[in-house]
């Protein structure tokens, strides 16, 4: 682990070994110290994969694992505002993809990554359940819905 790293985030390493402690015991303590992890970091960098790694005495890999599978959990932290825009089969059909690359341009980012400003992170889902609406993104809570392109940098100036 990166002495850095640790030094850095030496309280936040601290709220997690309580979080460890009191998950260690019980049956099935990955999950839920996971999510605690993303909660104290705002991602699950590989620091802190290793440092759950070593306090559950359990692989590395199978940590990784489990945070690359579940689209809730980031290697990466995420910007103020999370962008999301739905590619399912209604809103593809209704133009998502145009949404999707108008948003790269506006933003100058590709799906995954933070603006380097720190405020957006752009993500492609599979369904926001606003089918009705297609095609649909999401601005952190806020559903955005009958989107054009020309719409786009509108509702992104209004996070800025």
């Amino acid at each position: 682990m990166s002495a850095s790293f640790l030094a850095e985030n030496k309280e936040k390493f601290e709220e997690l070994q309580k979080v460890v402690e009191e998950y260690k015991g019980s049956e099935g303590p990955l999950m839920p110290i996971l999510h605690k992890a993303q909660e104290i970091f705002g991602c699950i960098p590989l620091e802190v994969q290793n440092y759950i790694a070593e306090s559950l005495d359990i692989p590395i890999t199978d940590i990784y694992g489990v945070v690359t599978f579940y689209s809730q959990f980031t290697l990466k932290p995420s910007g103020k505002y999370r962008v999301a825009v739905c590619l399912g089969t209604a809103c593809y059909v209704k133009g998502a993809q145009k949404i999707l690359d108008e948003l790269t341009n506006v933003l100058g980012i590709t799906v995954g990554d933070t603006t380097s400003d720190g405020k957006f992170t752009l993500d492609a889902t599979r369904c926001l359940g606003a089918c009705g609406l297609a095609p649909v993104m999401m601005v952190n809570d806020d559903v955005y819905g009958r989107l054009v392109p020309e719409d786009i940098a509108g509702i992104i100036q209004k996070y800025k």
